[in-house]
Parts: structure tokens; sequence; C-alpha cells
């Protein structure tokens, strides 16, 4: 039963690098092809805006189709949307290439999650997901980090390449070691699947992860660009400290598994609150080596905590549907994401790089009084 999940957790790991590494590229990326630092983040914005729009809609119409074949698709699709980014000779072609990969990770994290969560059983729905989450913490630890290391070393186009190449290669691995894994019932249908959306509470739900990623990713977007021009590191200090942000994320992982089994909107909450500390602490912070370090391990924590306990907290609020509900978390975190990435460019050229802490603990303070909210309300999904 655990060498399923190892799989689709390495698959993970490939599908989460492929949105994020463009995080610690974004510098590199403006500078060759021509564009500002807030241009490129539109390529962000462009990818999460694209998972938000088509990711339940996607995600519920490819539920019926047999896992193992579908993953495997997925995969070759992310290779060859890298292949392009590696070789695009503008903002417009790496656009599309941004555009590709957005169309097929929802539809892989939901049915991953899902797939993992049938395996071990509801009630231990968050320590199965953060077994598959920790492929996204790999992601952040090594993909992100790595991804800016290897920019430096080669150009930030042997990144993309490279990434290229390891989503072939997953792709592989999950045709020889894959079991195969049937769809959904045929009685789950699409309207069955989206009665949930009458339902006040799931509403509020998705809310709160679009609030909790949109706070996450004011500031995370350009956290490169803020090491390199407020901290004054070169492109490889940038990359170890990328690098320990993700590792520390172990520990938020770990956290967050266990917390969100026991109440997920009090787990949001509390990592909430730290992370408010976290991101107001890190400008007034950056010249002092153990006072970058301390912020930065609490927002990283944090960060990897809260992308496990958003993406149960809705599986558990719709058990009836659940990867259904995961896809509508990829939806609303990937909507945050978007108007994060935007909102931050828009902070970096009206206030300058050392407004984004505080500009992003807005949008995170608003979420714990939005969870405050749900947990007055009372379950009330209507029926099909």
């Amino acid at each position: 039963m655990l060498l399923p999940i190892l799989l689709l957790s390495a698959a993970g790991f490939t599908v989460l690098t492929t949105e994020f590494i463009i995080v610690g590229l974004l510098p590199a990326i403006a500078r060759d092809l021509e564009v500002s630092v807030s241009q490129a983040g539109l390529l962000v914005t462009l990818f999460a805006f694209t998972v938000a729009a088509l990711g339940p809609f996607l995600t519920a119409y490819f539920a019926r189709f047999e896992r193992k074949r579908l993953f495997i698709s997925i995969l070759l699709m992310f290779a060859f949307a890298n292949t392009v980014a590696a070789l695009a000779p503008n903002i417009w072609v790496m656009a599309f290439a941004r555009l590709l990969p957005a169309l097929g990770l929802p539809v892989f994290w939901a049915l991953a999650s899902e797939t993992a969560v049938g395996i071990v059983g509801p009630e231990y729905a968050g320590r199965a997901i953060a077994k598959i989450g920790f492929g996204i913490v790999c992601a952040t630890v090594f993909g992100i980090p790595v991804g800016t290391l290897i920019s430096n070393a080669w150009g930030w186009r042997s990144a993309f390449a490279i990434l290229a190449a390891v989503a072939l290669a997953k792709a592989l691995l999950l045709w020889v070691y894959l079991p195969a894994v049937k769809g959904v019932k045929d009685g789950i249908t699409l309207r069955s699947q989206f009665v949930l959306l009458h339902s006040p509470l799931m509403i509020g739900h998705i809310a709160l992860s679009v609030l909790v990623f949109s706070g996450m990713f004011t500031a995370y977007t350009y956290l490169a660009d803020i090491l390199e021009r407020l901290a004054g590191f070169d492109g490889t200090l940038v990359g170890w400290c990328l690098m320990g942000f993700g590792a520390v994320g172990l520990i938020g992982n770990s956290l967050g598994g266990r917390m969100v089994d026991r109440h997920p909107l009090i787990a949001s909450m509390v990592f909430c609150a730290f992370m408010i500390g976290g991101m107001v602490a890190l400008v007034p912070s950056i010249h002092s080596t153990l006072g970058l370090a301390a912020t930065m391990a609490v927002w990283g924590i944090t960060q990897a905590a809260l992308f496990l306990v958003s993406h149960v907290r809705l599986m558990k609020a719709a058990p009836q549907a659940p990867a259904f509900a995961a896809s509508l978390n990829i939806s609303g975190g990937n909507l945050g994401i978007g108007l994060g990435a935007l909102f931050g460019g828009h902070v970096i050229d009206s206030y300058g790089l050392g407004s984004l802490g505080f500009a992003g603990a807005g949008f995170i303070l608003v979420s714990i009084m939005l969870a405050l909210l749900l947990m007055t309300m009372k379950p009330r999904v209507a029926s099909a």
C-alpha cells in the first residue's frame, strides 16, 4: 500500500516543482526576456488563474478515467511543456509553456490525493496526504532552490530542460510500477459533485483558501528578488536560502498533517497567526543573519503546513466527493496565488519590495477572521 503513495509523491514533486520553480528564476527570466520582474510575475498569475478557472471542471471530468494512464499522460505533458519553456525565445512562448502544465496540475493533485485517502481511509486522510505532500515539500526543499542554483550556474533554461527530463523519467516509473487504479464509480456524476457549491460552508472554505494563498504569494512570489535586492545576496546564496526555507517546511508538513486531523480550522488559524509574524519581521531583520534565519524558518514552516492544512480541510468538509473538494481547494488556492502575484507586483511598483510582507500579512489576518466565522457555521450541503 505504501509504494503507490510514494510513487505519487515522487510524481507530485515534479508537478509542483514545475509550478513553483519559476519563483526562484523570475529575476533571470525577466533579464533574459527583457521584461520587468513584475511583468515576469504575470507568468505566475497565468498559471494560477488557469488552474483556478478550469481545475474543478477538468478534475470532475477526468475523475472517471483510469488513474495510471491519466497520471502518465499528465507527466508526459509536463515534460513537453518544460521543454518548450527551456527553448522559449520570448515572453509569449514562455506564457504558452506555462499554460499547458496548468491544465494538468489540478487533475493530478486532486486525484492523487483521493487515491491516497482511498488507500488508508478517511480517518487518516491528513497523514496520507502528508505523504503525498512530502513531494510538495521536496519541491520547495530541493526543486525550487536547486533550480535557482542551476540557473545561476548554467542559465534558467537549463533548469527547465532538466525538469523536462525528470518528468519523463517519473512517467516511466509510473508506467512500470504503479498498479492500475479505476476511476470513480459511475454513480458519481458531474452534477452530484458540483452540488457541493450550493453549500455556504463550502463556499466559505474555498474563500479561506483564496485568502491564505493570496497572502502567502503576495510576498513569496518575489522572495528571490527580495533576497537579491534588499539583502544583497547573489544567485547562489539565494538558492541556498530558498533551500533552507523549504527544508524547514518538512517540520510544517508533519505538524500540519497531525493538527489538521484534529481540527482543520483551528490548525489554519494557528499557522496563519505565526505566518503573520514571519512575514512582517522579514524585511526588518534582513541584515541580521540570525534574525533573517529565524523569520524565514517561521514563514517556511507555516507555509508548508498551510498547503497541507488547506487541502485536507476542504476534503474533510466534503467526504462524499473528496477529489472534487480537493480540486476546489486547488482552484481557490491558485486563484489566491495568481491574485497574490498580481497584487505583489503592484505593491512593488507602488511602494517597493519592503512593503510586500505587510501586504501579505493583511490577507492572512483576514483569513483568520474568516476561519473564526466558519467555526460558527453548521454543515449544510444541498442534495442533488
